[in-house]
């Protein structure tokens, strides 16, 4: 089964986190090579925080990134619309960005379903902040638990 978000989201989130715990400015080669993210990857999912207005960039030697705002006024959800182009829909039907008309959405059934979905979707993740993902008592995810899921 495919994921609800794609890499970009997830990556987005890294790079977040990564420039949240690193003061001052950062390169893309610092972050590849914490992130076991390419180079060429994250110039695209940076290009996308850039025009969102998540993050500052400057060019040039001691250049890169950095946050525009601090780590707590940043929820999770707001990072991942950015980087998924300005939606959490769990299926396209649900999508309006796209501009087209699911042709069942009168008669379908499961529609219901994906719509409150997406609505507990967003509400969980518009109530976890950056800070979240960086602090200090969070345990690192048991991979065997999740892969279990």
């Amino acid at each position: 089964m495919a994921g609800m978000f794609s890499t970009k989201g997830r990556y987005a989130l890294r790079v977040m986190s990564d420039l949240a715990v690193h003061d001052g400015w950062v390169s893309l080669g610092d972050i590849s090579e914490r992130q076991g993210i390419s180079r060429k990857y994250l110039e695209q999912v940076t290009s996308l925080l850039l025009k969102g207005g998540l993050v500052e960039s400057q060019r040039g030697k001691g250049g890169g990134y950095k946050l525009s705002r601090a780590p707590k006024e940043y929820t999770l959800g707001e990072i991942l619309r950015v980087a998924e182009g300005g939606t959490l829909a769990p299926v396209t039907c649900l999508d309006c960005s796209s501009g087209e008309v699911c042709e069942h959405i009168k008669t379908c059934t499961t529609l219901p379903i994906w719509r409150d979905l997406g609505i507990v979707t967003s509400k969980f993740l518009d109530s976890k902040y950056l800070t979240d993902l960086i602090a200090s008592d969070n345990p690192k995810a048991d991979v065997d638990k999740l892969a279990s899921l």
